[in-house]
């Protein structure tokens, strides 16, 4: 089963006491769920789409200034969830979704900008406002399910 030279998981010894290892492992398994499967994260990853999309139509001046700050910015939520995740420890992942969060609000503000400057559509504008306003509580939520964590 789960055997490593001769020693069973975690230490394991014995027929019983491997399967009820084996049980810990998988719940194990069914408790840790990948950055992938957050649902903050599949928003970031959309919003980031939604803004590749936009900037894209734009005219190369505006593309290579104002578009590409929008789109490291909206690239950055989803990659510093990520980063998080792979750090290993509850407050290294804090310290991520925090500095994710600033991104988003980064975001906001070149939004701004560029709703000011005309360069987005009404249509556009609702759509990544309506992502923003999901991710920016969601991102809040998450953070502070490990604040939760660790205290207790």
């Amino acid at each position: 089963m789960y055997r490593y030279l001769g020693v069973g998981v975690f230490g394991c010894w014995g027929v019983w006491q491997e399967l009820r290892c084996a049980f810990a492992l998988k719940e194990i398994a069914l408790a840790f769920r990948s950055y992938e499967d957050l649902r903050v994260f599949q928003m970031a990853e959309k919003l980031s789409e939604l803004v590749w999309q936009i900037v894209l139509g734009w005219k190369y001046f505006e593309k290579t200034t104002m578009g590409g700050q929008l789109v490291t910015a909206a690239d950055s939520i989803g990659a510093n969830i990520a980063e998080g995740a792979g750090r290993g420890t509850d407050k290294e992942n804090q310290r991520f979704i925090r500095i994710a969060r600033g991104s988003l609000y980064e975001l906001k503000f070149r939004l701004g900008r560029a709703i000011s400057r005309g360069l987005i559509k009404e249509s556009e504008i609702t759509a990544v406002q309506s992502l923003i306003a999901e991710i920016g509580p969601s991102l809040n939520a998450y953070l502070k399910s490990f604040t939760n964590r660790i205290k207790t």
